[in-house]
């Protein structure tokens, strides 16, 4: 089917799903493939359950045909057609995210800041990826003013492909670092793949805001139409300082000479660059300060990012969706300067997708352990007990290689009284550990 007619059907039936479990009435269920699954074989489930149609690229044959059945080449490339040929019917801005940290936090922050003046359309929780972004696509109708997209990618040229997909007038990079180097294969493509972003934006002479601080995307940047915005630096579009030592993001920031003190609910000054990028963007689309700094001090994070936690037994930072060499590095700085009269203890994630460069990785954030002064440190994962990392002379540190081995470790002796930090990769759930701190 030509994907004009499948727009025609879109129209009439503007809710998609790729889950046969959900299934509102009236929606296109699209059957994508994975490795372990197969979307074909819940088709007719889901016309049962509500669908209208249901786009596969397998049918079952002996069946008798269904109208409601629209058999395809490629149900994702459908998907992803589908989706770039109602972006360019909408005729909105779309704002562009990427980065290897901070891009989820950043991407709420920028929503619910436009939000005080536009109606906006944004992606839901982490649907980045090359599934995700045309969902949010396929989300957003006539009534939004403004989408707001983050782009993840964990290989070369995956920027590209989804910026060929939503095309983005607007781009933002929040920052690169070492993650996913397993796909990426070298810092080198990071940077390459992250900057596709540019490269998009530049060629369909776009604007993108950029961190000045940041030496690598103010040098990939040059010569683009871009924004400008970093700390201590009154000469930029959008500068901010921070402004107090607590657990809580707290800044000060001008709009036009004017200076405005922001309390925020975001645990770690490494958010102050996240925190700008949205004021910055904010401020250009002409969202006055008081609205952008209500938005930032109203944000509050969920999804086990940048979190404060009050328990009956110990205070938590919980910051365990991802992490990184880089990521991990700026909380574990920022955990260690926070003034605390009770003792500190650090529960550190493997850090998962780093590929070659693991195991170096882990020996430099356990040598940086080494010349800290927390009072307990809790590694997970099987990097930490493999005999290629030496955990024994960590001085109060425990190793195990599942968290359910903390767990049981914490049931037998539980911590009390402290200060806490959770870091670490999604795929190791710290948050587990939770409800026995």
């Amino acid at each position: 089917m030509e994907i004009s007619k499948l727009y025609n059907i879109y129209l009439k039936h503007p809710v998609v799903t790729t889950d046969s479990r959900v299934c509102p009435f009236g929606s296109i269920f699209f059957a994508l493939k994975g490795d372990h699954f197969n979307g074909n074989l819940f088709a007719e489930s889901a016309l049962e359950k509500g669908c209208a149609y249901a786009v596969v690229d397998e049918r079952e044959e002996g069946k008798p045909e269904d109208p409601r059945v629209i058999v395809v080449g490629n149900v994702l490339e459908t998907l992803q057609k589908l989706a770039n040929y109602h972006r360019k019917k909408l005729k909105i801005t779309i704002v562009g995210i990427t980065g290897t940290n901070g891009k989820t936090t950043t991407k709420e922050l920028i929503a619910v800041i436009l939000s005080k003046g536009f109606n906006v359309a944004f992606t839901q929780g982490n649907f980045n990826n090359h599934i995700g972004v045309p969902l949010t696509l396929l989300s957003i109708n006539k009534s939004h003013e403004i989408g707001v997209i983050e782009m993840g990618a964990n290989h070369p040229g995956e920027i590209r492909e989804l910026c060929n997909i939503a095309e983005p007038n607007i781009g933002l990079i929040t920052n690169i670092g070492k993650a996913h180097i397993e796909g990426f294969g070298s810092l080198e493509n990071v940077i390459r793949t992250k900057c596709e972003l540019y490269d998009f934006i530049r060629e369909h002479e776009g604007k993108v805001f950029v961190n000045k601080d940041n030496f690598i995307l103010n040098e990939m940047s040059e010569g683009m139409d871009r924004i400008l915005y970093g700390r201590d630096n009154p000469n930029l579009f959008v500068s901010g300082t921070l402004s107090a030592e607590t657990p809580f993001l707290n800044f000060d920031w001008n709009f036009f000479e004017h200076p405005y003190r922001v309390k925020t609910h975001l645990v770690g000054e490494y958010n102050l660059d996240n925190a700008l990028a949205a004021a910055a963007v904010g401020k250009y689309f002409g969202i006055n300060a008081e609205c952008i700094s209500d938005a930032l001090e109203a944000y509050e994070p969920k999804n086990n990012r940048s979190q404060f936690e009050r328990t009956k037994h110990n205070d938590l930072i919980i910051d365990a969706y991802n992490a990184n060499p880089t990521s991990m590095k700026a909380m574990l700085d920022f955990f260690s300067k926070i003034k605390s009269d009770l003792p500190k203890a650090v529960i550190l994630g493997e850090m998962k997708e780093l590929g070659p460069i693991a195991e170096e990785e882990h020996k430099k954030m356990l040598e940086y352990l080494r010349q800290q002064s927390f009072d307990k440190i809790y590694l997970v994962g099987s990097i930490f007990v493999s005999n290629g990392i030496n955990v024994r002379d960590l001085t109060n540190t425990q190793a195990f290689e599942t968290v359910e081995q903390l767990i049981e470790q914490l049931k037998q002796d539980p911590l009390n009284g402290y200060y806490a930090l959770l870091k670490g990769s999604n795929s190791v759930h710290l948050e587990r550990t939770i409800p026995f701190l």
